[in-house]
């Protein structure tokens, strides 16, 4: 055997040796922790019937919202971006303030969510986000930032507004949109049927929710 052929057994053997080190090496087991955990984050999402996926959030008063902790309550999710004209008819015409007042004062808890991301339309500083709700008279119980879209995907939420209701025991009986007149115009809002607050008011009284899904309208969420 010549030393040419000796170099390309040895050269091949190494390349058998460091494949068998690649497969078992941490990187492999670190991209099916990775898969698994992709796996199990996309199993944990929204589901009308199921417990709402749990969450932490910070809201505009730097205080964190933990989902976990408001058990016991009715929870209002409301995804806004207040650039997006479908979000303006629901704030110009009073109807969103009017419900966070209403039913805020029922003890619910309404959690007003942008998933806007940095230089996206609707993303703004805490102190605008404050300013803005404070010029629109809005009364939700905490305004949350949600820049990175994690919470926005985890429940799946596509159009501002896009409503969904927690039950005391945690699971989500609502997700949809807020009424049944997807327009921009401030003066359909009377004429409409409120599926927020038809939710909210079976929930209250302990009835199961008769319309629990719709098809959301609005601007896209800015991801």
């Amino acid at each position: 055997m010549n030393i040419t052929s000796k170099i390309t057994q040895k050269l091949a053997a190494l390349v058998v040796v460091t494949a068998g080190v690649c497969v078992s090496s941490p990187f492999a087991d670190n991209a099916v922790n990775a898969q698994n955990h992709d796996e199990a984050q996309s199993a944990a999402k929204a589901e009308i019937g199921k417990a709402a996926p749990q969450f932490k959030l910070d809201d505009t008063k730097g205080k964190t919202v933990d989902l976990s902790k408001l058990a016991g309550k009715v929870v209002v999710l409301e995804w806004f971006n207040h650039g997006c004209p479908f979000v303006k008819k629901h704030y110009d015409s009073n109807n969103m303030q009017a419900l966070q007042k209403e039913y805020t004062g029922k003890g619910v808890v309404w959690l007003s969510i942008c998933s806007s991301a940095k230089g996206k339309q609707g993303n703004a500083t805490a102190q605008k986000h404050d300013e803005d709700a404070k010029a629109a008279n809005a009364n939700p119980s905490h305004i949350l930032i949600d820049q990175d879209g994690q919470v926005g995907r985890l429940y799946g939420a596509k159009t501002t507004p896009h409503m969904f209701v927690i039950d005391k025991k945690g699971i989500l009986v609502y997700a949809g949109a807020i009424d049944d007149k997807p327009s921009t115009e401030a003066q359909d809002v009377k004429n409409a049927k409120n599926y927020v607050k038809a939710a909210l008011d079976e929930v209250l009284k302990n009835k199961p929710v008769s319309v629990a899904s719709t098809k959301a309208y609005g601007c896209s969420v800015k991801y």
